[in-house]
Order: structure tokens, then sequence, then C-alpha cells
């Protein structure tokens, strides 16, 4: 407010203050859920294209080299090859699994500065100050 705008006072004054004061929390708190709602999106498709690029990758490689092996031993250890590679290849998954796993444990909690700024709304409403 202007120092130079008187300020009203009474009951409806005081109500009128108080909803102001509130809306503009609420606004703030919309505004930065709103920014923390548009970083997960990016990140998710950052993730999603990561992982699309690397399946890609992955099952071109894992294919052109299955076919080179089995192509090589085919007259001699057929059997043992495929079955050395599907061995192989359910270990891999198992590690990627695994991987991936604790890599989503990592992440941190979406809308995490959204809930702080809440829990602090709330300490501050219940202190009084």
């Amino acid at each position: 407010m202007d120092p130079e705008t008187p300020v009203p006072t009474g009951f409806l004054a005081s109500f009128r203050a108080l909803g102001d004061v509130l809306l503009a929390t609420v606004s703030d708190r919309l505004e930065l859920f709103s920014l923390e709602l548009q970083e997960e999106k990016f990140r998710l498709i950052r993730i999603f294209l990561w992982i699309s690029a690397g399946i890609f990758a992955g099952l071109l490689a894992v294919t052109f080299a299955s076919l080179t092996l089995v192509y090589l031993f085919w007259e001699s250890a057929r059997l043992a090859v495929l079955g050395g590679l599907a061995v192989f290849y359910a270990a891999a998954l198992v590690a990627i699994i695994i991987a991936f796993r604790r890599f989503l444990a990592r992440q941190p909690q979406p809308f995490a500065a959204t809930l702080q700024e809440i829990k602090e709304d709330r300490a501050c409403i219940r202190t009084g100050s």
C-alpha cells in the first residue's frame, strides 16, 4: 500500500485484507505448483526419450551380435550359443530392472517445493506469526 493512502479500519476492512492475503497466498502456491508440474512433464518426456533411444540402440546391438554369434557357431555349438545368449540376456534384463528401480528411488519427490511451502504456511498460521 502507498504510505499516502489512508488505511481503512473496521471489521469489513480487516476481512478484506485477510481475503486479499489468502488469495495472494493461494495464487502464489498455484503458480509454484504450475511451474513444478511443467518441470515434471519435461523430466518425464526426457526420461521417455532416453529410454526409447537406449532400447532402440540396445535391440539393434543385441540382434546383430546374436546373429553374428549364431552364424559363427552354427555348425559346432549352436545350442550352447543360443542357450548362453538366452542366459546372458536374462541376466542383463534383471540388472537393468534393478538399476532402473534404484534410479527411480533417487528421483526427487514431485512437487516438493509446493509441499514445503504449504508446510511452512501451516506452521506460520499455527504459531500466529
